[in-house]
C-alpha cells in the first residue's frame, strides 16, 4: 500500500509550487511595468489579460505538478479555509504557511535574478497595492470577493470527491485568470497572502516602492474569503437529514 509523502515532502512541494507561482505570475506583472515605463504608455485592458493569463498558465501546471503531492494549496488562505471545515488537519497549517511564505519569498528573489534590480525599482517586483481611489476596508472587501470565488472552485474541483477527474488545474487556473482581468485595478488581485508577501519582502531589500501598512489588507481579506466559501460549500454539498435513509424505529413525516 502507498504512503502519503510526509510532512517535509509536501511542504518541500508547497514551497517550489509557491516559488515558481510569484516567479511566473508577479514576474509578468514587473516586466510590464518595466515595458510601460520605457515605452511611456499606460496599462492596457490587453497587458491585464496578458497577465491574467500567466497566473492561469503557472496555477494549472502547479495544481498539476503538485497537486497529488501536497495538494497543491500554493496559498495561506486555501490551507486555512480547508482546515476550517476540517478537509485539513490544523496541527500542519503553520508547516505549510510557513513553506508559502518562504516560498513566495523565493519566487521573488527569482524576479530579480530574471529582470535585475530594475524588477524591483522599476516593475515594483509585481507586488500588489491599493489604488488611489480604493479604501482600506474596500480593498479587503475586494480581496475577500476574489478568493471566496478561488476557494467556492477549489471546494467543488479539487476537494469534492463527485468532481470531474482531470480538470481541477484547468479551471482553477482560469478562474484565477478571470478574476485578476476584472479586479486587477482596485488591488492588485493578491486573493493570496503569500503572493504578496514575497514581492513585499523582497522589494523591501531592492528598492521597491509598496507601504507595509497595506498588507493586513492582503491577509484579512483572503482568510475571511476563503473560510466564507468552505463553510458556505460544505453548507450547500451537506446531505440533507430529510435523504438519508430511514432508521429502524424512525417514523417518516409527511408535509412537513
Amino acid at each position: 500500500m502507498d504512503h502519503p509523502p510526509s510532512l517535509v515532502r509536501r511542504c518541500l512541494a508547497e514551497f517550489i509550487g509557491t516559488a515558481l507561482f510569484v516567479l511566473v505570475g508577479p514576474g509578468t506583472v514587473a516586466f510590464n511595468g518595466m515595458i510601460t515605463a520605457d515605452t511611456g504608455r499606460p496599462t492596457t485592458l490587453a497587458d491585464i489579460g496578458v497577465i491574467g493569463l500567466a497566473f492561469a498558465i503557472i496555477i494549472a501546471a502547479m495544481v498539476y505538478t503538485f497537486g497529488r503531492i501536497s495538494g497543491a494549496h500554493i496559498n495561506p488562505a486555501v490551507t486555512v479555509g480547508l482546515a476550517s471545515v476540517k478537509r485539513f488537519p490544523w496541527r500542519e497549517v503553520p508547516a505549510y504557511v510557513t513553506a508559502q511564505l518562504a516560498g513566495g519569498v523565493a519566487g521573488a528573489l527569482g524576479i530579480i535574478v530574471v529582470l535585475g534590480t530594475n524588477g524591483a525599482v522599476i516593475g515594483n517586483l509585481g507586488a500588489t497595492v491599493l489604488a488611489p481611489t480604493t479604501g482600506y476596508v474596500q480593498g479587503i472587501a475586494i480581496e475577500a470577493i476574489e478568493t471566496f470565488i478561488l476557494m467556492i472552485v477549489i471546494m467543488a474541483m479539487a476537494v469534492d470527491s463527485r468532481a470531474p477527474k482531470g480538470f481541477a488545474g484547468l479551471v482553477i487556473g482560469l478562474t484565477v485568470g478571470g478574476i485578476i482581468m476584472m479586479t486587477a485595478g482596485p488591488t492588485g488581485s493578491s486573493f493570496n497572502p503569500a503572493r504578496t508577501f514575497g514581492p513585499y519582502v523582497v522589494d523591501s531589500l531592492f528598492g521597491g516602492h509598496i507601504s507595509w501598512l497595506e498588507f493586513p489588507v492582503y491577509v484579512i481579506g483572503p482568510l475571511i474569503g476563503a473560510t466564507l466559501a468552505a463553510f458556505t460549500y460544505e453548507a450547500m454539498t451537506r446531505p440533507s437529514t430529510s435523504s438519508l435513509p430511514l432508521k429502524p424505529g424512525d417514523k417518516e413525516e409527511v408535509g412537513g
